[in-house]
């Protein structure tokens, strides 16, 4: 959202992020609830960055809330920035840097004919929290990118008529991992609890390594894109594993056939923890400039979801 609210008070984004619960919720249940969106809609408020090392700041909303990371929507905001003329594009590169709740991320957008045809992201460090957990009498591995995420070996196939059942199994394993156990990050206590489960599926061992995935978060949304942040908690666990050798692409595929391209391009450490640094690599494309009212005679008022 660009305009037509409240500029978001606060000094850091986490700050803005609670301001934007606080005072303009009903804006995001506007956008976000039926006829406007629907239960998988997604969006954010553009804000100021937290000072003048970055170009943009951002907060994520989704049907439940707020997200702390969100890997398309950094792509898809780098897109429309350069391409709408907030900020100026250069080619064969423009590097645009983003503050988000969980950190600042330095992108690279890909440049060509004055549109922009890919964004890359350093995301904030990446490690592995938990594994072999269980819930729902599956295996489940945790890791942070910006969010935490539990990765699931699939029992179905990641396909569009598998959803139903994928959402409803992703609500439990959520709901099972957390009744297990707490998820906080040890350095910011607000970025806590498990964000998304992520339904993965090998397709092909490589070089690169192909994965297919499905990605439940929020509260029963599925993400269309191949899960940005979740791509990076990806990364961590094949890491972790020896499964991805260092210099070794992962192509994250989406249930929609979308992909992202992403690898570990170096080491770090969050509070003595072992960690990732990845990079994530896809694209966004515009779709439209949207205009949104309520009348306040609408019975329907701030709009309703179904599921």
């Amino acid at each position: 959202m660009t305009g037509g609210v409240p500029a978001l008070e606060g000094r850091t984004i986490l700050e803005k992020r609670r301001f934007a619960a606080d005072r303009l919720d009903h804006v995001r249940r506007l956008l976000v609830h039926e006829p406007r969106g629907h239960a998988d809609m997604y969006g954010c408020f553009v804000t100021e960055p937290e000072d003048g090392g970055a170009d943009l700041g951002v907060v994520f909303f989704h049907n439940a809330g707020y997200s702390t990371a969100c890997g398309h929507g950094t792509i898809a905001l780098v897109t429309w920035a350069l391409e709408a003329g907030v900020l100026a594009a250069a080619e064969p590169e423009t590097q645009v840097v983003v503050d988000v709740p969980s950190g600042r991320l330095e992108t690279v957008a890909r440049v060509e004919g004055g549109s922009v045809r890919s964004v890359r992201f350093r995301n904030v460090p990446a490690y592995v929290a938990a594994e072999g957990l269980l819930a729902e009498g599956l295996r489940a591995d945790v890791a942070f990118g910006g969010a935490f995420y539990a990765s699931v070996a699939s029992p179905l196939p990641v396909s569009p008529q598998n959803v139903p059942e994928l959402i409803a199994l992703g609500r439990a394993v959520k709901a099972g991992l957390e009744a297990q156990r707490s998820f906080v990050h040890p350095l910011e206590p607000e970025l806590r609890d498990v964000y998304g489960v992520i339904f993965w599926e090998r397709v092909d061992f490589g070089p690169p390594v192909r994965q297919r995935n499905l990605t439940v978060f929020a509260d029963g949304e599925v993400d269309r894109s191949p899960c940005g942040s979740g791509t990076s908690a990806r990364l961590a666990l094949l890491e972790r594993a020896g499964e991805l050798p260092r210099g070794t692409e992962l192509v994250h595929e989406s249930v929609i056939g979308t992909e992202f391209r992403a690898q570990v391009v170096g080491d770090a450490e969050v509070a003595g923890r072992p960690a990732v640094v990845t990079e994530v690599e896809g694209s966004a494309w515009r779709t439209g400039a949207h205009e949104f009212a309520l009348d306040p005679n609408d019975p329907l008022g701030e709009g309703f979801l179904l599921r």
